[in-house]
């Protein structure tokens, strides 16, 4: 009966003893970074404008350009695809121009993945630019590229590595929205750009 006994508690404790252990812990499951894609421009007005027709049914687009950011880089050259792009839709029966921004990631500088709506400001036609419909841009940011560096050639080789900007607008000067495919940051800085029709993809002009 002793022996009976013994057994028993003996069985007992080793239960006790397994209940009480700390389980090992986990290992730790590697994440895969985000795989992050830019977009062309042409891409990023579209989704943009989808979000902007919910703001204004008779949204129209103003200006189209991508921005250089620090959490992304930019797409292959010949791609047209950038990480972040901006623009500006203008809706005549609010008189109010609202901006958009569209990013691929989450971003410093208030930027969020998807399109994401601005503040509105108040509008009317004036100045140098004018708004149009989004179906006049049927060239997308790889063809005009592609164009631009037909003429840019030789400004491209002596100064290699520059980043380039795409501003998209309609200006008196000409009866279609364009591409402006600019060889650095801004316009304000380059010392090139290249005009491209974006309804027929043709060359228009060498900005110096």
């Amino acid at each position: 009966m002793r022996k009976n006994s013994l057994i028993l508690a003996a069985a007992l404790f080793a239960a006790l003893s397994a209940c009480s252990e700390t389980p090992a812990p986990k290992s730790a499951e590697k994440k895969e970074p985000e795989k992050v894609e830019p977009v062309t421009g042409q891409t990023a007005l579209y989704r943009m404008y989808q979000s902007a027709r919910t703001w204004a049914p008779d949204a129209e687009v103003l200006t189209c350009t991508n921005m250089h950011i620090t959490d992304a880089p930019d797409g292959p050259r010949e791609s047209g695809a950038m990480p972040a792009w901006q623009a500006v839709f203008t809706s005549a029966s609010r008189s109010e121009s609202r901006t958009y921004n569209y990013s691929v990631l989450e971003a410093s500088g208030n930027l969020h993945k998807g399109a994401f709506a601005g503040g509105t400001e108040s509008w009317r036609q004036h100045g140098f630019t004018s708004p149009f419909l989004i179906a006049a841009v049927k060239v997308d940011t790889d063809a005009a590229y592609k164009t631009a560096l037909e003429k840019a050639a030789d400004y491209d080789k002596k100064h290699p590595g520059l980043p380039i900007t795409y501003v998209l607008e309609k200006t008196e000067k000409h009866p279609d929205p364009a591409w402006r495919v600019v060889w650095g940051e801004n316009v304000q800085t380059s010392g090139l750009s290249i005009l491209v029709d974006a309804s027929t993809g043709a060359y228009l002009e060498t900005v110096h």
